[in-house]
C-alpha cells in the first residue's frame, strides 16, 4: 500500500517561499497542505499564485497552521528573529521543522530550536538546497580519493552579488530588527557550509575576521571576510558580499589534486550542472601549459535541488511517522557547525578583529563563544558554553579541559538535583590569561530552581 505524502504547512509569504512551494510540489513523497499569513487575504493570494491545491488549507495566522493537526511539516521562511519563536512553537506542537537559513541568530537560540525538536521527537534540517544536489556527492567521491585528492591544504569560497538600492535600504537581510547578521547570515552561511563540508565538518581551531568589512548606517554587514584555521595545518577563507557581481565560486585544494567549481549555491542550469578536477599537475617541459589538464565532470538530475531536498526531508519525516524511525540527527549536527562558525566571525567582527579560538566539539557538547559560562545536564549529557577541549564525568567528579587550564570538581552532596546545573559567571575566577594547566575549584553551583549546591574539590599547582 502506498505511503500518502508528507504535508507541508508555510509560515509566512515570502519570496523564498515561492520557490519552495514548487519544490514541494514536485517532490514525489510531499504536498502542499497549509500556508498561513498574519493577512489572510495575503495568504489566499500566495496559495492561487503558488500551485496550492484547492484542498489545501489557508490560514489568517501563523498559530492556525501549528494548530492544524494534519500538517506534518512546517517550512519557515520567517526572517531569522523570529525562528527561535516559531520554531520552538512547532517543535511543541509535533511539528516536523524544515527551518530557512540562517537557522538563528546564535547557536544559544539554534539549541532552543533543537531542544524543543528532541523533546518532541521530530525531524530537523536546514534549507540549505546544494547539499542535497547529486553533483555534491560526486565531488565528495573525489575529495575522499587519497590518490587522486590526497590530503586537504585550503578551502576558498566565495558568494556575492551585487544587489540593489531597494534592496540595501529595504530587504529583511539589511535590517537590524529582523536579520542582524545580513550577508554573513545569509551568503556567508553557504560560504561556511561549503568550507566545512570540504574539511569533512571539522571544525577549526581558529576562526579570524579579515579587517575592513562593510556596514549599512543601522551596522548591518553588507560584505566581510573570514579566514579559518586548524591543527593540522588545513587554511581556509571566504568572502561574502551584497555588493559585487554574482559569484559563487569553490576552490578545494589538497596535496595531490583540486577541485573547482563556479556556481556551487545555485548551478548555471537546473537539471545538470558541472565541476573540474585536477590530479598530479605540472607544467610541460618548456613551462606553456600545464599537463595534464583539468577534466570537467557533468551531473544531471531529475529533480532540482530543492526538490531534491524536500524529497529527503519528506523520506524522513515519513520513517519516523510510518516505520517509528528516530530523527537523524546528522542535519542538526551541520547546521549546528555552521551557525558556531558564523557566530565566530561575527564575534571577531565585534571584538575588533581578534582571533577566536577553540571551536571543538560535537553535537550537544560544542561551544558558544560566550566565554566563561558552563551548564551540565545530568546523566552525562554535556551541553558547554566555553572553548572546552573535552570533558569527562565520572560518578560526582566533573573533570573539563580548556586550552589553558582543567577543573576538577567533585559533588559534595550524594545525589545530583535532576535538571540542569549551572555555574553563574560570577563564581569564575579570572584565568583567562594563565598558561600551561591547573586545577581550580568552584565552591558553589545553582541549580535551575535556584538554589545553590555545595562542591569540593583539588587544587594543584599552576604546571
Amino acid at each position: 500500500m502506498a505511503r500518502q505524502p508528507i504535508k507541508f504547512g508555510i509560515l509566512g509569504c515570502a519570496d523564498i517561499a515561492r520557490k519552495f512551494s514548487r519544490a514541494i510540489t514536485l517532490s514525489p513523497n510531499s504536498t502542499l497542505y497549509a500556508v498561513g499569513s498574519r493577512s489572510l487575504e495575503k495568504a489566499a493570494k500566495f496559495a492561487k499564485e503558488n500551485g496550492f491545491p484547492e484542498s489545501a488549507k489557508v490560514y489568517g495566522s501563523y498559530e492556525a497552521v501549528l494548530d492544524d493537526p494534519d500538517v506534518d511539516v512546517v517550512y519557515l521562511p520567517l526572517p531569522t528573529s523570529l525562528h527561535v519563536k516559531w520554531a520552538v512553537l512547532a517543535a511543541q506542537k509535533k511539528k516536523h521543522l524544515l527551518l530557512e537559513k540562517p537557522v538563528a541568530l546564535n547557536v544559544k537560540e539554534l539549541d532552543l530550536i533543537l531542544e524543543a525538536c528532541e523533546s518532541s521527537g521530530v525531524q530537523f534540517m536546514d534549507a540549505t538546497m546544494w547539499m542535497h544536489h547529486p553533483r555534491t556527492a560526486a565531488m565528495k567521491d573525489f575529495l575522499s580519493n587519497s590518490e587522486l585528492f590526497g590530503e586537504l591544504k585550503s578551502v576558498n569560497s566565495c558568494f556575492t552579488f551585487a544587489a540593489n538600492q531597494d534592496f540595501l535600504e529595504n530587504d529583511i537581510r539589511v535590517r537590524p530588527d529582523l536579520d542582524a547578521h545580513g550577508a554573513l547570515g545569509d551568503t556567508g552561511w553557504y560560504c561556511i557550509r561549503s568550507i566545512l563540508w570540504a574539511s569533512n565538518f571539522e571544525l577549526p581551531k581558529t576562526v579570524l575576521a579579515l579587517r575592513s568589512p562593510v556596514f549599512n548606517k543601522a551596522g548591518v554587514i553588507l560584505a566581510c571576510s573570514a579566514s579559518l584555521y586548524w591543527e593540522d595545518g588545513k587554511v581556509a577563507t571566504f568572502h561574502c558580499s551584497f555588493l559585487a557581481n554574482l559569484t559563487m565560486d569553490v576552490t578545494v585544494v589538497g596535496t595531490n589534486g583540486t577541485l573547482h567549481l563556479h556556481d556551487f549555491v545555485i548551478p548555471f542550469e537546473e537539471n545538470k550542472a558541472s565541476f573540474s578536477v585536477a590530479t598530479k599537475s605540472g607544467f610541460t617541459e618548456l613551462v606553456t601549459g600545464w599537463e595534464p589538464k583539468p577534466s570537467e565532470h557533468h551531473v544531471t538530475t531529475d529533480l532540482p535541488q530543492e526538490a531534491l531536498l524536500v524529497r529527503e526531508f519528506s523520506r524522513l519525516v515519513g520513517s519516523i511517522k510510518f516505520d517509528g524511525s528516530k530523527p537523524e540527527i546528522k542535519w542538526p549536527t551541520l547546521s549546528r557547525k555552521t551557525q558556531q562558525v558564523l557566530d565566530a566571525v561575527k564575534l571577531s567582527i565585534e571584538r575588533g578583529f581578534e582571533t577566536v579560538e577553540r571551536l571543538i566539539g560535537r553535537y550537544k557538547n560544542d561551544i558558544l563563544v560566550k566565554p566563561y559560562r558552563l551548564v551540565a545536564k545530568v546523566k552525562c549529557l554535556i551541553k558547554f558554553r566555553n572553548f572546552i577541549d573535552n570533558f569527562e564525568l565520572l560518578q560526582h567528579t566533573l573533570t573539563i579541559v580548556f586550552p589553558h587550564i582543567t577543573l576538577d570538581l567533585e559533588v559534595q552532596s550524594t545525589g545530583l538535583p535532576k535538571g540542569e546545573i549551572g555555574w553563574n559567571p560570577s563564581t569564575w575566577t579570572t584565568f583567562a590569561t594563565m598558561g600551561g594547566f591547573m586545577h581550580f575549584s568552584l565552591k558553589t553551583a545553582i541549580t535551575r530552581r535556584g538554589r545553590k549546591r555545595s562542591f569540593r574539590s583539588r587544587r594543584a599547582s599552576h604546571n
